[in-house]
């Protein structure tokens, strides 16, 4: 598993989060909303870029390793 910054955990949760506001929008609030989901994924992918750049791992398991760390994060134990 790669080694993931808490920036980019930061990243993707905000990535996250701007794409499950768009459930329910519609016209131009859902345009809107789109675009403010797209602008934190182009950020999100060029801080994994530039991660995996400066560390000298494979960019696709830093991006794995991230999108793993938020998923699991977000479960309940409990459940």
């Amino acid at each position: 598993m790669a080694d993931i910054s808490d920036e980019l955990i930061k990243l993707e949760r905000s990535c996250e989060e701007a794409r499950a506001k768009l459930a329910g929008l519609a016209d131009d609030a859902y345009q809107a909303q789109w675009r403010s989901w797209y602008e934190a994924a182009v950020a999100f992918q060029a801080a994994v870029t530039e991660y995996a750049k400066d560390t000298g791992q494979p960019r696709h398991e830093v991006e794995q390793a991230v999108k793993k760390a938020v998923r699991h994060a977000d479960e309940d134990p409990a459940e």
